[in-house]
C-alpha cells in the first residue's frame, strides 16, 4: 500500500541534463547514470523513493537516450515500472513537467533531480503540500552552494527567487531539485517550447503567493555537478555509508591482480582489470576499464572499456 494514498503512484524523476559540467564523464553517460560504488546514481533516487511507497518512475531522457535501455533493459527496477519521456528538443525542467503532467492525473506528485544524492526526510514535504492549498511546495536545505531561494519559515512560504522580488528580510536558502507538485500548478508552465521551473515558480509568487516550502536540513544531500563533487562523493561514502550501505567497492566480475594497491574510496567496475603491480588511489573504473601492469592512478576516473597507462593525477580518460 502506498504510504500517501493522495499522492501519484508514480513519481518524475528528471534524467535530461547535459551534464556539461562533468564532461567528459558525460560525453557517453547521461549524468543520472554515472557510477557511484558501481551503483547508478539514478537508482540511489528511485531506492529512496520507494521506500517512501512510490510505486513507479516517470524518466525523461535526452542526451544518450540509448544508455537508459541498456541500464534498464525491463523499464523496471526492483518490480516498479519505468516509463520514459524521452525529449528530442531538450524542454528544460518546466517543460519537461509539462511535458509529462497528464500522467499523474488529478493528483499531486513528487518531482526529483535525477543528477543528486540524498537522503532527506521527502515525506514532510508530501505532508506538508497535502495538508495545503499550495501548487507546489519545494524542498529546501539552508545551507549548500546555491542559496537563491527566500524563505519565509514562519508563512512556510517561498517568497523570492534569487532576489527578484526584492525580498532581502528573509534567509536565503538551496532548492534541492525536489518538490511536490499540484495538478494546479501545470496550467502555470508555458504551453509551448522549453521552458525552465524558476520564472513558473516566481511568477506563482507574484500572482498567488503558494508556492510553500519546507526546511531539510537533516541528513545528506550532494550535488554530482562537478569531478571534484564526484569524486568527494565518494570519499565521503568511503569514510561513512550511512543509509546507502552495503556498497559495492569492487564488483564480483572485476579481476585484481593480487599484488596490485587499491587505496582510499576506489571503486572497480564489472568486467574490470587491474594488472600486476599497480596502484590505485581514490580512484574510479568504470564497466570493462583497464588498468595496465604498474601504473599508478591518483584521483582518475576511466571510462568505459578505456585503457589507463603510466602515472597518471587527476586523470578521466
Amino acid at each position: 500500500m502506498p504510504s500517501f494514498p493522495r499522492l501519484a503512484d508514480d513519481a518524475f524523476v528528471l534524467g535530461a541534463g547535459l551534464g556539461t559540467r562533468l564532461r567528459p564523464l558525460t560525453d557517453e553517460c547521461p549524468k543520472p547514470l554515472i557510477p557511484i560504488a558501481n551503483k547508478p546514481l539514478l537508482t540511489f533516487a528511485f531506492d529512496r523513493l520507494i521506500a517512501m511507497g512510490i510505486g513507479g518512475f516517470v524518466v525523461n531522457t535526452h542526451h544518450r537516450p540509448e544508455a537508459y535501455a541498456k541500464a534498464f533493459p525491463e523499464a523496471s527496477y526492483r518490480g516498479r515500472r519505468i516509463r520514459w519521456s524521452h525529449e528530442p528538443i531538450l524542454l528544460d525542467t518546466g517543460g519537461g513537467v509539462r511535458n509529462v503532467g497528464e500522467l499523474f492525473g488529478d493528483r499531486p506528485f513528487l518531482i526529483h533531480n535525477g543528477d543528486i544524492l540524498t537522503d532527506l526526510p521527502i515525506e514532510k514535504a508530501v505532508e506538508q503540500h497535502l495538508a495545503g492549498d499550495d501548487l507546489a511546495t519545494l524542498v529546501l536545505r539552508s545551507a549548500g552552494p546555491a542559496l537563491h531561494v527566500g524563505f519565509d519559515p514562519v508563512k512556510r512560504k517561498v517568497v523570492d527567487i534569487h532576489g527578484r522580488l526584492g525580498r532581502e528580510d528573509v534567509p536565503p536558502c538551496l532548492y534541492t531539485g525536489i518538490a511536490v507538485l499540484s495538478p494546479s500548478f501545470l496550467p502555470w508552465i508555458p504551453r509551448d517550447g522549453p521552458a525552465s521551473l524558476i520564472p513558473v515558480f516566481l511568477e506563482a509568487i507574484r500572482r498567488s503567493g503558494s508556492i510553500g516550502g519546507v526546511l531539510l536540513d537533516q541528513g545528506c544531500w550532494f550535488d554530482l555537478g562537478t569531478r571534484e563533487a564526484y569524486l568527494w562523493v565518494h570519499r565521503e561514502l568511503h569514510r561513512n555509508p550511512g543509509g546507502w550501505k552495503p556498497l559495492c567497492w569492487i564488483d564480483p566480475t572485476a579481476r585484481v591482480a593480487p599484488d596490485a594497491l587499491l587505496e582510499g574510496a576506489t571503486a572497480i567496475g564489472p568486467r574490470c582489470r587491474v594488472g600486476s603491480g599497480a596502484l590505485l588511489r581514490d580512484s574510479i573504473l568504470w564497466e570493462g576499464a583497464e588498468v595496465a601492469p604498474g601504473s599508478v592512478l591518483e584521483r582518475c576516473v576511466v571510462r568505459n572499456s578505456r585503457l589507463a597507462k603510466g602515472n597518471l593525477v587527476d586523470a578521466d580518460l
